[in-house]
């Protein structure tokens, strides 16, 4: 049984990120584990903090339940992460609890401060985890898991680089179920933030969904431009991509086919 560790920076990243490949492990039994390091406070422009606390970590244990998934929000405050010795010793210890055989997290690259000191933590964290004398209290792994960065379109100062292309477009209907656990962010902060509230139909049912979708589709599309290899066939609906982080466990053949059996191959 395969372990798989989401250090994401805010409630609803892994989703958002890696909504199919974590659906596709929760089917195959793995045990996955996510984290939201921050406890997505400042995401809302109207609800006070202490709420929307409390609003979004209800949101991400739903969308946990749905995955069969662990899914717990650290108290880090949202919009101000760094990438602290307090950080690292809890992503350590974090680490060593749970045993993974991979960590998806995001690059120290991105457009969000959090998600940049989140990467930034995790590579910090990679080589000390095996470390006795850092962060004592939890035993060391025998070896390094396999990180793995989240799919994104920056390219300063350096562009993703996809070592693992999937096709995920047979779960895009229970990702769109994930992404619709996050009510706060999908239907009420997001559109406000970009400006787009008024074509979303106010009331819950299939126009809204079907909002949702077209949304998801339109922000993921620019996935399967870059890094589609036309060789392999008809662009896929839906695309997730992974770079495998230089700075933790060194992959195999064998340990790739385990964690990513569908993927593509140049």
């Amino acid at each position: 049984m395969e372990r798989i560790l989401v250090l994401g920076a805010h409630p609803d990243d892994a989703e958002f990120f890696a909504g199919g490949f974590l659906t596709s492990h929760a089917d195959r039994g793995s045990a996955i584990s996510i984290v939201s390091v921050t406890n997505g406070q400042s995401g809302h422009h109207e609800m006070p903090s202490d709420q929307l606390v409390q609003r979004r970590r209800r949101e991400a244990a739903t969308s946990g339940s749905l995955l069969k998934a662990s899914y717990v929000t650290w108290d880090f405050p949202d919009g101000y992460l760094q990438p602290t010795i307090e950080l690292r010793e809890a992503i350590i210890r974090e680490i060593r609890a749970f045993q993974p055989s991979l960590v998806l997290t995001h690059r120290p690259f991105d457009y969000h401060p959090d998600h940049r000191a989140v990467g930034q933590a995790v590579q910090d964290a990679s080589y000390m985890v095996l470390v006795p004398k850092i962060a004592p209290g939890h035993p060391t792994p025998p070896r390094e898991p396999l990180v793995a960065y989240m799919v994104d379109l920056f390219t300063r100062p350096c562009p993703f680089r996809a070592d693992v292309v999937i096709d995920v477009s047979s779960y895009l209907d229970r990702v769109i179920d994930l992404l619709s656990c996050h009510e706060s962010q999908f239907l009420e902060w997001i559109p406000w933030i970009e400006r787009n509230e008024h074509g979303l139909p106010r009331e819950p049912g299939a126009e809204q969904r079907q909002w949702l979708r077209n949304w998801y589709l339109e922000r993921t599309r620019p996935r399967t431009e870059r890094f589609w290899n036309q060789q392999w066939g008809a662009a896929p609906e839906l695309l997730e991509a992974y770079e495998i982080s230089e700075y933790a466990g060194r992959p195999n053949d064998e340990l790739l086919e385990r964690l990513f059996p569908y993927r593509k191959k140049s």
